[in-house]
C-alpha cells in the first residue's frame, strides 16, 4: 500500500530539491568540532580517553538528527508532492442508429459460425464499442416487430439486451417491413441530424403488417438512411430443424430478396451489402462504420490532489520533540 501511494507521487515544483544540497553542507560544520575534539583527547593521553561516555554524549546527535528530519520534510512540502487521476470528457454530435435484427427460424443456420444470429450479435456488439458517443437502439423481427431497447447512450444496456436475443421470441416468418417500420418509428422523434436503420435480414419478406416499400417511403419521409444486409452463403446452407425425434440439420436453400434490400437502401440514401461468411459480415459493419462518422472530440486532463500535508505534520512532529528533547532531557538553551 505504501509503495503504491509512493509510485503515484508526482512533484509539482521539483525545483525545491534543490535545497537539500545544503544538508551536507550543514552536517559538515556540525560534525567539524566534534573531530577537532577528539583529535584533542587522542592528544591528551589514555587516561582521559578512557572515562566513562554519559547517556548524553552517546546521543548528543538526536537533536541535530531531528532537525535535519524536520527540514528535510519541509523541502519536501515545499515541492508540493501530489497524487493525479486522469480523466476524460466526450463531447460532440453523435449519430442515431437502430439495429432492426431478424431473428427468425432460419437464422440459426450454419453457415456463419457458430450460426448467423450469434454472428450478427457479435459483429453489431463490436460495432457498438466503436461508437461511444452514438444514441443507439435494438429493434427485433420475424413474423412480427418487437423493440428490444429504444435509442440510448447506455451501451451496456443494449449489449445485454443484443446477447438476450434468441430464436423463437417471436411468431415465426420475415416481416421486413414491420421491421424496418418499427425501425423507422423509434427513431421519428429524434433530433439528430443523421438518422440511421441497419437492417440485417437472410430472407424474402413473407409477412407482417406493412409492405416493405411502404415502410421504405416512411424512411424516407423522416430522412432516414437505411443500410440493409443480406446474409446467407451462395446456394444451400445447414439449418437445424425440430422434429418429433429431435434437431436435425437440414439443408435449404438460401434466398435473399436482393433486388428488395437494394431498392430500400438506395432510395433512402443507404447502402445494400451481402454478407456471405462472417469475416464480410464484419468487413460490412466497418464499412458502415466509416461511412457514418460521428463528430467528436475527447478531452483528457488530470486531477491533482495535494499531498504535502503528511510532510508538514512529519516536520512539525520533528520540530516539536527537538525542542522538547533540547528543554528537558538535555537542558540545552540558546
Amino acid at each position: 500500500m505504501l509503495y503504491d501511494w509512493i509510485s503515484n507521487i508526482h512533484f509539482a515544483k521539483p525545483a525545491f530539491f534543490a535545497l537539500f544540497a545544503i544538508l551536507p553542507v550543514w552536517i559538515y560544520f556540525y560534525l567539524r568540532p566534534t573531530y577537532r575534539s577528539q583529535g584533542t583527547l587522542l592528544v591528551s593521553g589514555v587516561k582521559a580517553f578512557g572515562k566513562g561516555r554519559s547517556w548524553k554524549t552517546i546521543f548528543r546527535h538526536v537533536l541535530m538528527i531531528l532537525r535535519l528530519i524536520a527540514v528535510s520534510c519541509i523541502i519536501l512540502a515545499l515541492a508540493r508532492p501530489q497524487t493525479g487521476s486522469e480523466q476524460q470528457v466526450t463531447s460532440g454530435e453523435g449519430i442515431d442508429i437502430i439495429f432492426c435484427l431478424d431473428i427468425s427460424g432460419s437464422m440459426l443456420a450454419q453457415d456463419f459460425s457458430p450460426n448467423r444470429m450469434e454472428a450478427a450479435k457479435q459483429v453489431a456488439s463490436e460495432f457498438i464499442d466503436r461508437r461511444p458517443t452514438d444514441r443507439m437502439g435494438l429493434v427485433i423481427f420475424a413474423g412480427e416487430s418487437f423493440t428490444m431497447c429504444p435509442l440510448t447512450t447506455d451501451h451496456a444496456v443494449l449489449k445485454s439486451q443484443l446477447y438476450n436475443i434468441q430464436s423463437g421470441l417471436l411468431e415465426d416468418g420475415t416481416a421486413i417491413g414491420s421491421g424496418l417500420a418499427t425501425g423507422v418509428e423509434r427513431l421519428r422523434s429524434s433530433l439528430s441530424r443523421s438518422k440511421v436503420v441497419i437492417l440485417l435480414t437472410d430472407g424474402e419478406d413473407n409477412g407482417g403488417r406493412l409492405d416493405p416499400n411502404t415502410a421504405k417511403e416512411i424512411a424516407k419521409s423522416f430522412g432516414v438512411r437505411v443500410y440493409t444486409v443480406g446474409v446467407g452463403t451462395e446456394g444451400f446452407a445447414p439449418v437445424p430443424i425440430q422434429t418429433s425425434s429431435g434437431v436435425i440439420m437440414q439443408k435449404e436453400k438460401v434466398s435473399i430478396d436482393e433486388k428488395l434490400l437494394t431498392q430500400i437502401a438506395n432510395e433512402t440514401g443507404g447502402k445494400y451489402f451481402r454478407a456471405t461468411d462472417n469475416e464480410s459480415l464484419e468487413s460490412i459493419y466497418k464499412e458502415i462504420d466509416r461511412l457514418e462518422k460521428s463528430k467528436y472530440q475527447v478531452q483528457s486532463f488530470t486531477h491533482y490532489t495535494e499531498k504535502f500535508f503528511p510532510f508538514v505534520l512529519a516536520a512539525a512532529i520533528a520540530i516539536f520533540l527537538e525542542w522538547l528533547l533540547r528543554f528537558t532531557l538535555f537542558r540545552k538553551f540558546p
